[in-house]
């Protein structure tokens, strides 16, 4: 399958106007419709749903989106590996969540970078579920999430456990002496969704059903600057915010009648890869 018609496909799925998509593209936009017309005639289906005003992905686009994806990160990966022989012995792909990386994994990575000169390193920060379908697909050797994998082949090891604290700026602090649960929908609360299984589910549980936060990201990391500032409270996992709470700069609100359960992040591989890992002292 033509990676060329692939890459189209993605651009238009985005765009959802093959004007824009030819302009993205530095191609005439005949280009752009010839290339979704043959990748159509591939697969035996339709791909969009299109009119004068409007591009939209049928079911079947929807489904192969992902999969094009896929493909196309498995094209560019096969390359670089191969251009890497070239200049390094060794390589190594890593995949971790935002916050692991920053609790975690930046002084490994730091030790591999200078003991390692014949390796070559990638790094990518993403979401637990798309890294796993990463590993999944070869396209990574290691990853460290907040979601094991339970599937033969796969070893799911605890890399490390954290404590989820309440914290929040000492200037704007109302509760010095402790919160109690049902005060906690009277506090600024600002929401990350950062995909802890029941970590997650136990905040959420913590207020009403449909209750709309004062802030909500996909980032825990992005929120430290924001309670910094003296905006708002959150739940967020001990390791990061040590060392502002070392320097005063935020405080853990004390727990009076609730608790709050240890998070886990898990070293996830393919267990083929495991003298790989040890070589680089990654279990």
């Amino acid at each position: 399958m033509d990676t060329q018609n692939l890459r189209t496909f993605l651009v238009l799925a985005d765009i959802k106007n093959f004007t824009q998509a030819a302009d993205q593209l530095f191609v005439a936009q005949s280009t752009v419709t010839n290339r979704i017309a043959e990748l159509e005639r591939q697969l035996g289906k339709k791909l969009f749903h299109r009119d004068n005003k409007t591009v939209v992905l049928t079911a079947e686009g929807n489904l192969f989106l992902t999969y094009a994806k896929r493909m196309i990160d498995l094209e560019e990966t096969s390359i670089k590996e191969m251009n890497a022989i070239k200049q390094y012995e060794h390589s190594l792909r890593i995949g971790t969540t935002n916050t692991i990386y920053e609790c975690h994994l930046v002084d490994t990575i730091k030790q591999l970078l200078t003991s390692r000169q014949d390796c070559a390193l990638t790094v990518t920060v993403g979401h637990s579920i798309s890294l796993l379908q990463m590993l999944q697909d070869g396209l990574l050797d290691v990853v460290y999430s907040y979601l094991p994998l339970v599937k033969n082949g796969y070893k799911s090891d605890v890399f490390a456990t954290d404590a989820l604290v309440l914290v929040t700026s000492p200037n704007t602090n109302r509760y010095h002496n402790g919160i109690h649960q049902e005060e906690l929908t009277q506090i600024p609360y600002l929401f990350c969704n950062f995909a802890l299984q029941e970590v997650g589910l136990f905040i959420r549980e913590l207020f009403p059903s449909f209750n709309q936060f004062h802030f909500e990201i996909d980032n825990s990391t992005k929120l430290v600057q924001f309670l910094l500032d003296g905006i708002g409270y959150s739940f967020l996992p001990e390791s990061l915010v040590k060392p502002y709470i070392l320097t005063g700069e935020l405080e853990t609100v004390p727990l009076l009648d609730f608790k709050t359960p240890k998070i886990n992040s898990y070293r996830i591989y393919n267990e083929m890869n495991a003298k790989q890992l040890c070589e680089y002292d990654l279990l």
